[in-house]
């Protein structure tokens, strides 16, 4: 189980270069890459997708690259149409104002965008090396995410005991709760009917009357439903990976059942306890949400 929150670094160095992955990520409810690389590998960022997509599924990841090659020479490609475009621009800029424009040609050396180291360049061997780098970035990054995921799975699981008690004191309580209004009930229907001389009647109205409270106030199913439902959260957290949108998807289970309880039993305080529950479930969400 691992966390969409997390950092990995690698830096590493041959005889053809030096390189320097970070990696970074927060929770997401897809895989957004957001990518941070020097001109001279831009052409290979679907390349290091791939790599990525292997090692993560949900996330926003924020990945950033810096090379230094080194023994090698690499040939520059000069962006000879922007360069004519920009000065042409600078130069209808001071004649309209009546000036004269004489262009400053070093300065073309601090634009970066103007030139670039084209991957294509690369061999096999330069890129191999940089997709090594990537892989035990990402490594690290992992093993980040599964640290906190094993703190977060071990938080769930306290809250997780913490409800099922709470189940159980639902599962005990209610019936008695059954009784105690089928009895008040009784006592209400006896005495209203006494008022009226209709003594003979009590019996078959209370009949009619407490079956229409009890069928009301009984919450088997929604229990039953519930104890399933942290039964599949037990079973999600004891799972290797990529159980952040089922737990979620079960949590909501939950809150639904809990909130049928709630409505269902008039008692002040099961009705205490359903709030907590409730506030437990969501929780529960929030710690979900970061997980992959």
């Amino acid at each position: 189980m691992r966390s969409m929150t997390g950092f990995g670094r690698c830096i590493m160095e041959n005889k053809l270069l030096t390189q320097q992955w970070e990696i970074r990520s927060v929770n997401s409810k897809r895989l957004d890459l957001k990518w941070n690389l020097p001109l001279s590998t831009g052409n290979l960022e679907n390349h290091f997708e791939k790599i990525v997509r292997s090692h993560a599924s949900r996330g926003r990841i924020d990945i950033s690259l810096s090379v230094q090659m080194l023994g090698a020479e690499m040939s520059m490609h000069f962006d000879h149409a922007r360069a004519k475009g920009m000065l042409q621009a600078l130069q209808a800029l001071a004649e309209s104002r009546n000036e004269t424009y004489t262009p400053n040609y070093d300065l073309l050396l601090t634009i970066p965008t103007l030139w670039n180291t084209a991957s294509d360049d690369m061999d096999e061997e330069t890129v191999a090396t940089l997709d090594e780098g990537l892989t035990l970035a990402l490594e690290d990054w992992n093993e980040s995410r599964e640290t906190e995921g094993a703190a977060l799975a071990h938080d769930l699981l306290a809250r997780l005991l913490r409800l099922e008690q709470w189940t159980d004191i639902l599962r005990d309580r209610a019936p008695a709760i059954k009784n105690e209004r089928s009895e008040a009930l009784r006592e209400r229907i006896s005495v209203e009917l006494s008022a009226l001389s209709l003594g003979d009647l009590a019996e078959t109205r209370f009949l009619q009357e407490s079956v229409i409270l009890l069928d009301k106030l009984d919450v088997t199913e929604e229990l039953t439903r519930l104890s399933t439902h942290l039964e599949r959260l037990r079973e999600l957290l004891q799972n290797d990976s990529d159980t952040g949108r089922r737990l979620d998807f079960t949590l909501q289970e939950c809150f639904r059942e809990i909130t049928t309880c709630g409505n269902k039993i008039p008692d002040v305080q099961l009705s205490r306890l359903v709030v907590d529950y409730k506030n437990e479930l969501e929780k529960c969400r929030e710690q979900v949400q970061n997980l992959e």
